[in-house]
């Protein structure tokens, strides 16, 4: 698997540890210490995703994650101090595709990004082959070319987030459980999460449609079941 993987940590040894592992998978690695190097390369380069770490001397990962989410929906995922649950839940409200936490395992890290490359490249590979659109209401999901508008208006989807509602939409009508799109979203990787990676990936959702929590028109949420989408 190649790609083009951008690394910001201000922790050189992390940093630099990641590069290496990445790069000897086969990944070309843009790696930086500070936000403003990070930014600057994310307008120069075409990139295939980024790992961000969360505190910077210049900003935050957070910040670069809203300027990437601006024009790109390439994977990100956050580095994420120990027992930082509030960071876990604010990556994924902003954009973020997945969080590490650290110490972490390089080897899981890469693990994790070969996952969200292989999700990223399905949904955004040119197929020659007859177009798989999904209908549901006002929502039209096209698969193949990972485009998805609500009452002929577009929305900015990142991987996750179009694979979860590509999930509820095939499913209309029917209660989709937090564990089923976790496993079916997430993978392997499905054991490392919890329930409120769903619950903070289903609010960006909501908030990108114009929906309510409190009244929901399209993402209905059912207590102690999952999650439904109807139309």
């Amino acid at each position: 698997m190649t790609g083009k993987i951008l690394v910001v940590d201000d922790e050189r040894e992390i940093a630099d540890l990641v590069a290496l592992y990445l790069e000897g998978e086969g990944f070309t690695v843009f790696r930086f210490y500070c936000a403003a190097d990070a930014l600057a390369c994310i307008r120069k380069e075409k990139l295939d995703m980024a790992i961000l770490d969360v505190m910077l001397p210049d900003g935050s990962g957070f910040g670069i994650c809203k300027k990437i989410r601006e024009s790109h929906c390439y994977p990100v995922i956050m580095l994420t101090a120990k027992g930082e649950e509030l960071d876990k839940v604010t990556g994924l409200a902003i954009g973020a595709d997945d969080y590490i936490t650290k110490p972490f395992l390089p080897l899981e890290l890469v693990a994790r990004v070969k996952a969200q490359l292989r999700r990223y490249k399905r949904y955004n590979a040119a197929a020659e082959k007859e177009e798989r659109v999904v209908l549901c209401g006002g929502l039209v999901l096209d698969e193949d070319r990972h485009s998805c508008t609500l009452n002929e208006k577009p929305l900015s989807l990142t991987p996750t987030e179009f694979a979860i509602l590509s999930i509820l939409c095939k499913n209309r009508g029917k209660v989709v459980s937090a564990e089923t799109l976790l496993l079916q979203v997430w993978g392997e990787a499905y054991y490392s999460k919890s329930s409120n990676t769903v619950t903070a990936h289903i609010r960006h959702l909501r908030e990108k449609m114009g929906d309510s929590f409190e009244n929901p028109k399209y993402i209905k949420t059912v207590w102690g079941c999952g999650y439904k989408i109807e139309g």
